[in-house]
């Protein structure tokens, strides 16, 4: 091995060791600061080590609504966002390259419109339909821009198509709605949960837009705001920790029923 090469492994090793810990470092301090007896959430001073933080999690009634209230906003998210954004990547891909273009300039601009102005637009157009803010204007004012990840994601997945499966089914007799469920939607699978679990981050991280619809119901960012004016304590931390074990649990679950599958379909 040449000097150049070595030294471009080392590079590209530190490069991918400091990333690792930029992503995960601030992770790993925050599950730390569950454990400190500190009133902060931090892990200096360490002044003992406690598990009062979990039991104090226990009894805040107000951030499990909030947790609640932000499940169910993720839910009904990801049941709009999913079919529409299909349907918006089906069309995209149908057009020609000059329709495609202009079509898909218009479906990005949620995207790149801040989260403020999309809050505060739709709050005052279904003000005037009667509807002044709740889970329901969360639901429509997230899922406008969240719409926009389904269909980049499901459009990613249709150039990879072959559309002659669509036409060796019809060609055998399949109806349009019998192509789209035992060929099309079997392909897209892969891509609707990744959207799904996308949409859902998504939906549970937004602050601005959120913030401004919300009317009396706290999703969990809003409370989590709320508390670092009043007060925020390690038990924060504990909720963010389990959430992390459990996300961690559910990527390791389904990595193993993927590989054990894939042994199975190999072995047939």
């Amino acid at each position: 091995m040449s000097a150049a090469d070595r030294i471009a492994r080392a590079l590209f090793g530190f490069y991918m060791a400091a990333f690792f810990v930029y992503l995960f470092a601030p992770l790993a301090i925050m599950g730390i600061a569950t454990f400190n007896t500190s009133r902060f959430p931090t892990v200096t001073p360490w002044q003992g080590t406690t598990l009062k933080w979990f039991q104090e999690l226990s009894t805040d009634t107000g951030m499990w609504q909030s947790l609640w209230t932000s499940v169910v906003v993720a839910f009904c998210v990801v049941v709009v966002a999913l079919p529409i954004g299909t349907a918006a990547a089906l069309v995209l891909t149908s057009l020609h390259s000059r329709a495609r273009s202009f079509l898909y300039a218009v479906m990005v601009s949620p995207l790149l419109t801040p989260g403020v102005v999309i809050g505060i637009a739709t709050l005052v157009l279904w003000r005037q339909l009667g509807i002044g803010g709740g889970v329901m204007l969360i639901v429509i004012a997230q899922a406008s821009f969240i719409i926009c990840y389904v269909m980049l994601m499901v459009t990613a997945r249709l150039q990879r198509f072959d559309p002659t499966q669509e036409e060796a089914a019809l060609g055998l007799g399949a109806s349009k709605f019998m192509v789209f469920r035992r060929v099309l939607l079997p392909f897209l699978k892969p891509a609707l949960i990744a959207a799904g679990f996308l949409a859902v981050l998504q939906s549970i991280e937004n602050y601005n837009t959120t913030l401004f619809v919300r009317g009396f119901d706290t999703p969990l960012t809003v409370y989590i705001a709320t508390k670092v004016r009043t007060g925020l304590t390690p038990a924060v931390n504990a909720l963010a920790l389990i959430m992390i074990v459990i996300t961690i649990a559910g990527a390791v679950a389904y990595e193993f029923a993927r590989r054990r599958q894939a042994a199975r379909l190999g072995a047939g």
